[in-house]
């Protein structure tokens, strides 16, 4: 069984931009200067960009927030650690909660194909407060089959009764909800600019580092040089690398692959 599970995700992952590839040096992702190797969607304009949304501006990469959807890698990554490095711009969608983007993960399946936005993938949270928090994301394939993403944690359930990350918790498998970060303030209101007790993000307009290593099926992320969360059983296990675009304007620099540790 778990051969043909292997096999069809390979379907799938070739269908998205080829076979896996796990990088043997460093790569830089964003290099500063323009938007190579990345393609926009777009909910409203789908593969075209026409109020450049995404752009380049004193190099770095700037979001205006102006619609919904990513900009994605060409190519499909396994076996990495990417960092990336965002903090806040001042647009926000209007409302009185938190500033809200995501670094999607193991993106899969056609363009769109969660959705109309986003595409099958586990999403590493990057909102206000909720930084590291992880959600997988299921999407549809070019025949309108499900492609099923989950994974799987060690949690414990807060006051607020969220399951969060924890060491030696309840191993518990998730398809469709979401895995707070380990010490998420269950008295965090979610409201604009505010932060919970024990955030690790830095504070607005200042910089924010994200790093994620994927190991075979596995996911851990730190929030400035702090481990705040962990999946294992990820599936899919690769796939391309997705920044959203939420209705919020995050500048990002320093978005770069690195190979594991031997």
């Amino acid at each position: 069984m778990g051969r043909i599970v292997l096999a069809l995700t390979a379907v799938v992952l070739v269908a998205a931009g080829g076979p896996p590839h796990a990088p043997a040096a460093r790569t830089t992702l964003f290099n500063g200067k323009d938007l190579s190797g990345f393609s926009p969607w777009l909910k409203t304009t789908k593969a075209a960009d026409p109020r450049r949304v995404f752009r380049v501006t004193d190099g770095v990469l700037h979001v205006t927030g102006d619609d919904f959807g990513y900009l994605a890698t060409a190519k499909v990554y396994c076996d990495y650690r990417v960092r990336l490095e965002y903090k806040w711009g001042k647009k926000t969608d209007g409302g009185k909660y938190v500033r809200n983007s995501g670094l999607l993960l193991h993106a899969t399946g056609p363009d769109g194909n969660a959705g109309w936005v986003w595409m099958a993938s586990v999403e590493v949270q990057l909102a206000q407060g909720c930084a590291g928090d992880l959600i997988p994301i299921r999407g549809k394939d070019g025949e309108g089959k499900v492609i099923p993403v989950s994974f799987a944690s060690d949690v414990t359930l807060g006051p607020d009764k969220r399951p969060r990350w924890t060491p030696g918790g309840t191993t518990t498998v998730f398809t469709n909800r979401q895995l707070w970060w380990k010490d998420h303030d269950p008295d965090f209101q979610e409201l604009l600019d505010t932060h919970g007790k024990h955030d690790r993000e830095s504070l607005l307009g200042e910089w924010t580092a994200i790093d994620c290593v994927c190991e075979r099926d596995t996911i851990a992320v730190s929030v400035n040089g702090t481990v705040v969360n962990r999946a294992s059983d990820v599936n899919p296990a690769a796939g391309k690398i997705l920044l959203q675009c939420e209705g919020f304007e995050p500048f990002v620099r320093n978005f770069e692959l690195y190979p594991l540790a031997k």
